[in-house]
Order: structure tokens, then sequence, then C-alpha cells
């Protein structure tokens, strides 16, 4: 038998995985490798159970390069005893006479490839494909990580429809999009769409968050645009603003859950929702009736087709991975920087104080981010002094006086 090797997806879908898992299968195969698929994740290897994979060759890996979603599932599955299911996956690995393995996903993902590198002491050489639309890894040269693009994209024609719903019925959207720790996608999505504002974690520095402000700060913009003459907006709010937020104060308006890593599951909370409602009756209560509605975009963005940007760098990744360990190296992440592979060893991206995989943030002192600043429709100091603020004032049914000492702490 010759050299096998398995490929592994772990975490939340993202466009493009199945374009990793092509390029790497046919370019393992090319090079006289037997290649395997291991279904559903890291959740059977836990299990013990070598059964669930599948045999990767030229005909089912060939045609998916351009598909979306994952010929091999996934799963975020996290054992309750880590230390006895990592014993059990090393166990399977070893049965199915695993040499290399590829790992494709983020931040949980990489620190099961390392444990095993780790436990099986360079026995199976792995190497990192990192995937998510949120794009918060740390990638050299700013490059995206690879389903963003796509993500992007899609999100921007869905905000765009949006836009001009508004535009026709008049009233104004909150927009709930993925991003847990990062507002990358947001910021992305609202600049290239044109929304009225976007609201992303990055800029809030404090501890804990008042669900007041980001409520203030929506309604002192729809006040602005009333100003302007125009009754409808569309606000894109990054789910991490949720994290934010004091969990006492967030829990009086939602119920909360944690996912099966105990972290806060803040795609369920409905944050839109929850200001939709509180800017509503803020609004009512001073004689203002401002239709708002309230959507969450995420899951239509994850598993979709990839768009060409993405269909080529994910082929681009594939190959490298198996360039990659067919020159005997092991333990770093494949990633693209000026046109050339780019491996980074998956001991360097670790924060030494979280442990955990460094997290790219938007830098809100960048331009990337001024540009997109400069273009949303928010209270600014200058909207604090007359004629401006007499204007507002107007237009928010209330003296300047009060609505200066209501709004002027946000600037």
């Amino acid at each position: 038998m010759g050299k096998r090797l398995a490929l592994v997806v772990g975490g939340g879908p993202a466009p493009g995985i199945n374009g990793v898992i092509s390029a790497a299968t046919v370019e393992a195969v090319n090079r006289g490798l037997e290649v395997v698929g291991i279904l559903d994740g890291f959740k059977w290897l836990f299990r013990g159970d070598a059964s669930k994979v599948i045999t990767l060759t030229h005909k089912n890996a060939w045609p998916v390069h351009s598909k979306g979603g994952s010929i091999l599932r996934i799963s975020r599955d996290f054992p309750e005893n880590p230390e006895s299911a990592f014993r059990s996956m090393i166990s399977v690995l070893k049965k199915l006479k695993i040499n290399y393995l590829v790992t494709i996903g983020g931040d949980g993902t990489s620190f099961v490839a390392r444990e095993i590198e780790k436990r099986t002491k360079g026995k199976i050489s792995i190497v990192h494909v990192p995937k998510t639309i949120d794009n918060d890894l740390p990638l050299p040269g700013g490059a995206p990580t690879f389903g963003f693009e796509t993500a992007r994209h899609w999100g921007t024609e869905i905000v765009e429809n949006i836009i001009e719903d508004a535009r026709t019925t008049g009233r104004w959207y909150f927009i709930t999009t993925m991003g847990r720790n990062t507002g990358h996608l947001s910021l992305g999505i609202g600049k290239a769409a044109g929304a009225t504002l976007t609201l992303i974690p990055e800029e809030f520095r404090e501890k804990k968050l008042k669900f007041r402000k980001v409520a203030d700060i929506l309604e002192s913009s729809i006040i602005k645009r009333l100003s302007q003459g125009y009754s409808y907006g569309v606000a894109l709010l990054a789910e991490g603003v949720a994290g934010k937020i004091d969990i006492k104060e967030l829990a009086q308006y939602e119920m909360l859950e944690n996912d099966e890593r105990g972290l806060l599951r803040l795609s369920e909370i409905q944050l839109g929702r929850m200001m939709q409602h509180y800017v509503h009756n803020s609004m009512i209560s001073r004689g203002l009736n401002v239709k708002i509605v309230h959507k969450t975009i995420g899951y239509e963005l994850r598993a979709a087709d990839p768009i060409p940007f993405d269909a080529e760098y994910t082929r681009n990744l594939g190959y490298s991975a198996i360039k990659y360990l067919l020159k005997g190296r092991t333990g770093a992440m494949i990633t693209f920087y000026e046109g050339k592979m780019k491996p980074i060893q998956l001991r360097n991206i670790i924060d030494p104080v979280t442990k955990r995989t460094r997290v790219r943030f938007v830098d809100i002192k960048a331009d990337p981010y001024r540009v997109g600043r400069k273009y949303m429709i928010r209270i600014e100091e200058d909207d604090l002094i007359p004629p401006m603020l007499n204007r507002l004032a107007r237009a928010g049914n209330t003296s300047p006086e009060e609505f200066r000492e209501r709004f002027s702490y946000l600037v």
C-alpha cells in the first residue's frame, strides 16, 4: 500500500471548501497518494469510529471545485472529555494508516491540527488551510481568508436589493451580519452596497458596551436622514457588537444560549430585532412613527458557490498544501502573499495570552475603515452646533438643547 492522505473539514461552511478538497485530491492522486475524506469533521474520529470515510479520486473530486458546501460535510463537534477523545482520534488515524493530513477550518480546527501533530510526534505530517467568512485570521499582507470574498459578494447583492426596497417603501432596515469577533464582513458589505451606516465591534472600546449607546447611534442616524429629507435607510450590525454588550443587560432583551464550545451563540441573538423594538419605541415617544424592519444575513452566504476569486484561490491553496507536505514538511498554515505560497508555522499564530489563534481585527485607524466611516450618515461634531443642530432638533421633534443632551456623547 502506498502512502495515504486524509482531508477533514471543521467549523462552519465557507464558499470554496470543495475547491480545496478538489485541488488537494487531484494533486495528491497525481503524485501517487491514496486519498480519503473524513466525514463530518472530527465528530466520528473523536468517537473512535473509523468507518466514516470515503475514498477521493479524480472522478468524485474534480467536478466539485466550483460548488458550494462541502462534499465531506462538517461539524463543530468538541468532546466533553478531550483527553479520551484525542486518544480515540489518534487511534483511528493510525488504524486508517494516515501519513498526511490536510485540515480545513478556522481557529478550532487549527487547534486540533496542532494537537494531532504533537500527539503523533510528527508521524502524521499536517498542513492547515485557513477558512472563515469572518476574515479574522492573521494572514500576511492583509490577504483574505477563502470564502470571505464570496460571502461579501452575495451579501452585497442582498443588501443592495434591500436598499432599493427601503427606498421604495420609505422604511428602515436593521440588518445583522455574521462576524463573531470582527467587522470585516459587515464593513465590506456596507461599503460595497452603500449602506447608510455600519456598526462593527472594533469601534467600541469600552469593556461593557451599553445597549442604549448602540440604539442611540441608530436613532440619531435616522433623525439625521430625516433632516436631509429621506425617510429610509439601511444599517448593518456585525453580530460581534452584541458580544460587546454586557450579558446581564443583553439578557433583558433576548434568551441567551452557548454553543458547543461554551461561547455565546451570537448568530442566534436577534440584535436587529432588539434594536428595532427599542428605537421604534423611543421615536414613538417623541411623536415620530418610522417603520423599521429587522433581518439577519449569514447562513445564506456560507454554502454559496464560490465566485471566481475564491474558486481560483482555493485551487492554489489545495495544490500548495500537497506540495508542502510532499516536501517533507509539517505543522504549518498555508497562505498566499504577493503571489507565492507562504507557509506559517501553526505555533507562530498563537496569541501568548489567550493561547488561541490570534484574531485579525479591523483597524479603525487605517484608511479602509476611515473611508467607510466618511460615507456613513452618523452624528458628527459639526451637527451639534447651529444651524445644523436646529435642523436635527426639528427632524427629531425635540428642542436643540434636548437633542444635544441626548446624543452629544456619541461624538
